[in-house]
């Protein structure tokens, strides 16, 4: 217990930034853009104040293509200032781990991790590790820890269960706000999508003024199938590999987490409202979220005013955005969810397993000459 604890302490410790690791570009590298409003300065979803993102990425051997990546919505002790959360299940054939008190309660009271389906349940000692080491929380005997996952058995030796609880510690260790690494690392090392290598990716959107000024940011896991959609240019068609085609041994099944950040002052239920929005961005990329396909999405708020701490008595008052004035975050998820997804395919490197199987990643050559053909590039 007191190496636990002693490991808990020195998160506290923000990791330097970790850069994009290859040349690869992402969309608007490209010049091509989605939506109408802007991005924040990193285009990430640390864009939204206070949000950090740690990742532990396993290649080893010949077998070993997965990892872990971790959401942390403050660095502070979550269990003791929990945020207002939701979660949105788009097709649940899944393992989303404490999916039902964040949905009983709408709190979230630890860091969200990600990682390959066979490691939630170990990935979640980990998060329980950390959290029950941290000071204030000695008589915690109830953690709700978050995890999603997506199947990553293609490239990855899963039943290995490679990702240990450790690895999840690293993941939050290493959680920063800076930019966030895309592509074949962490929880998206061993992911395809589309029948090309996925990945994780972000993207976030600021509100101008008039319309509150406040910033949404994605992050995704992509591992799902379909047809592949870039900023409605029919890419998947025109590089002739997409989900049932006959010439080709690909059934579209898979799965996609998607996180969502927001620093506007939200409920529960307006979260929930938030995150349906979210799966709308899927269908534009061209998923048709498929049978075999878990989709959730997790959304929380960071404003400080709406965070719930303990001992509070009585009728609350909480800070909380008009309705009427939603619209505008509907909007900006969808886009960021969106350009999430493109740069998670356009950073994700080629990768082939012990069996040789592999995975090609999208060729972006081929995706500019498409683009630039239908007139979205010059």
């Amino acid at each position: 217990m007191r190496t636990i604890l002693a490991i808990a302490l020195s998160f506290a410790l923000t990791a330097p930034a970790h850069p994009q690791t290859n040349d690869r570009p992402r969309l608007r590298d490209l010049g091509v853009e989605v939506g109408i409003f802007r991005t924040g300065k990193l285009n990430a979803i640390t864009d939204v104040e206070g949000v950090h993102v740690g990742q532990v990425t396993l290649k080893e051997a010949d077998n070993i293509r997965t990892g872990v990546t971790a959401i942390l919505p403050h660095t502070g002790n979550l269990f003791q200032e929990k945020v207002p959360g939701a979660i949105f299940v788009g097709n649940g054939f899944g393992k989303l781990v404490g999916v039902t008190q964040v949905a009983e309660l709408g709190q979230i009271e630890t860091p969200i991790l990600l990682t390959n389906t066979l490691s939630v349940w170990e990935v979640a000692n980990g998060v329980v590790d950390y959290m029950i080491a941290l000071p204030g929380n000695e008589n915690v005997r109830s953690i709700n820890p978050v995890v999603g996952e997506t199947n990553d058995g293609g490239l990855n030796d899963i039943r290995g269960r490679h990702v240990k609880r450790e690895h999840a510690l690293r993941a939050i260790r290493a959680a920063n706000a800076g930019p966030v690494e895309e592509g074949s690392v962490g929880a998206g090392t061993g992911t395809s999508a589309f029948g090309w290598k996925g990945g994780i990716g972000t993207s976030s959107r600021i509100l101008p003024p008039r319309l509150g000024g406040f910033t949404v940011g994605a992050l995704v896991q992509t591992n799902y199938g379909g047809i592949l959609d870039i900023v409605g240019v029919p890419v998947g068609k025109e590089l002739g590999r997409f989900s049932f085609n006959n010439q080709l041994d690909y059934s579209g099944d898979g799965s996609c987490m998607i996180v969502v950040a927001t620093d506007a002052p939200l409920d529960r239920a307006q979260l929930q409202r938030l995150a349906k929005r979210a799966p709308l961005a899927l269908g534009r990329t061209g998923s048709a979220m498929n049978h075999g396909s878990g989709d959730y999405v997790i959304a929380f708020s960071t404003a400080g005013d709406v965070r719930i701490r303990p001992n509070a008595e009585g009728i609350q008052q909480v800070p909380r955005l008009s309705e009427d004035d939603l619209s505008p975050l509907f909007q900006a998820v969808v886009e960021a969810t969106e350009e999430a997804v493109y740069n998670s395919l356009l950073k994700a490197t080629t990768m082939t397993n012990a069996q040789g199987r592999q995975v090609e990643a999208l060729p972006v050559d081929r995706v500019k000459e498409i683009l630039k053909k239908y007139g979205k590039v010059k």
